[in-house]
């Protein structure tokens, strides 16, 4: 692969740069491929999987490690630990790479960052680890089951023992499967009669729109698809990306022609402008966040979507607004949350969140809740959800809503499609989607009405 060299270069820095700032890995790889737009799309490609494949296989990554170099992965220089962690996500995982360029190339590497005295290591462990491949000795799933998951998965151990506490061992397992599946793009289509023309198109260019079984209009999108503004009808604004579990948070709300709602933590405008089509020209969307650039990532949405019934406004979520008192008939809470339902997207999340920083989360959502419930009318529905698979933010926060705030639970089964229907907690008000188990992110929706 021409400038392969460069292109390893390039995911070091970038993995780098993930251990000593607080970038999102998404952010870091759509700009890093806006900055080299000159690579062709197998470069492209290449980097983007080195770079998520190391970052999501790294627990795994160093267990391997720590078996075959006598020098420790918590021992070893930063820069060196780095060029070890994606050379052996090569030799494990990147059939496409022989075993012998891996080795030179992490040589190579460490040599170009002044280590050349290290060459010697690095192809060294390298090395024993390619001639060992197929002899790795994993824990012992009978006897270390944590463990076990841990490593086979790459997920922390503490996030293995909470899931196994709230679901038996092969639905985690299912969880942790799906989680590590590649995830196309979702798309969904904002104008119907436009969408057949669309999709054709769309196979023109050897991508393949394959229609969902949750909804309708949402198509999962496999091929040869190097940017989502490159769609045909994107920038017309026929089509928004959506996963479709956002979609089926709003279904569950039952907005109606004419309704008023809030979205009080909308960006980037997903979940408002699924809203603002269901309420239709005589309804209207009050659409908030928190920042500016927040609101301004709305806006670009709504301006190419062509939205007319949505008021965007900068907005502290945690503020009570008293002017919108009992106003509207329907209160979307896509609350702030740990977001381990999305790790398979947002690789980063399971090395960065931790229990303490889950019990500020559920603070948080508590907090925002005392200041919008009352935007509720009588009658009215709050649609609270998470991307997030943690009973304190889900099962336990509706309970929390019920006995704070005297709302009631209400079905959301209508608002399902027929395969999701079965699920009992439907009937109750609320659903836990699974990835692996579900087609979809993890994701929490549950419906409240003020009666």
């Amino acid at each position: 692969m021409a400038n392969a060299v460069n292109i390893r270069q390039i995911v070091m820095e970038m993995l780098l740069e993930m251990n000593t700032s607080q970038t999102y890995s998404h952010i870091l790889v759509r700009d890093v491929q806006n900055k080299y737009d000159y690579l062709t799309i197998q470069e492209k490609s290449f980097l983007k999987r080195l770079f998520e494949g190391t970052l999501e296989r790294m627990i795994e990554i160093d267990y391997v490690l720590n078996q075959y170099s006598k020098v420790k992965v918590n021992k070893m220089k930063p820069v060196i630990r780095t060029i070890m962690r994606l050379s052996v996500y090569q030799i494990l995982y990147m059939d496409s790479v022989p075993d012998a360029a891996a080795c030179n190339e992490a040589v190579k590497l460490a040599a170009l960052k002044k280590f050349s005295t290290l060459k010697g290591f690095v192809n060294g462990v390298l090395r024993n680890i390619a001639r060992n491949k197929e002899n790795i000795v994993y824990p012992d799933r009978d006897k270390e089951l944590v463990q076990f998951l841990s490593v086979t998965y790459s997920m922390p151990e503490w996030i293995v023992k909470k899931w196994l506490a709230q679901y038996d061992t092969d639905t985690v397992e299912q969880i942790l499967q799906g989680l590590l599946k590649e995830h196309p793009v979702t798309i969904r289509l904002l104008n119907t009669e436009a969408g057949e023309k669309l999709l054709k198109q769309m196979k023109q260019m050897k991508i393949e729109p394959k229609q969902h079984v949750y909804f309708a209009d949402a198509y999962v999108l496999t091929g040869n698809m190097e940017s989502v503004s490159e769609l045909p009808g994107f920038e017309e604004g026929e089509l928004t990306v959506q996963d479709v579990s956002s979609m089926l948070s709003v279904a569950c709300a039952g907005i109606k022609e004419g309704d008023t709602v809030i979205d009080v933590c909308a960006a980037p405008g997903g979940k408002t402008m699924l809203a603002a089509q269901y309420a239709g020209k005589n309804g209207k969307v009050i659409s908030r966040d928190v920042s500016e650039h927040k609101v301004g990532m709305i806006i670009e949405n709504l301006e190419r979507c062509h939205f007319n019934n949505v008021i965007p406004q900068v907005w502290d979520a945690r503020e009570t607004d008293e002017s919108k008192a009992g106003m509207a008939d329907v209160v979307i809470a896509d609350l702030p949350c740990s977001g381990l339902g999305v790790m398979g997207k947002k690789r980063d999340i399971k090395y960065h969140v931790s229990e303490d920083s889950l019990k500020e989360v559920v603070q948080l959502q508590k907090e925002i809740l005392k200041a919008i419930v009352p935007y509720v009318k009588q009658g009215g529905v709050l649609l609270y959800s998470t991307c997030t698979i943690n009973t304190e933010e889900n099962e336990q926060m509706t309970e929390w809503i019920t006995k704070e705030f005297g709302l009631q639970l209400e079905s959301i089964e209508a608002f399902l499609p027929d395969s999701l229907k079965k699920s009992e907690t439907a009937v109750k008000g609320y659903l836990q989607l699974l990835p692996g188990v579900h087609d979809s992110d993890g994701f929490f929706i549950s419906r409240f009405k003020k009666i």
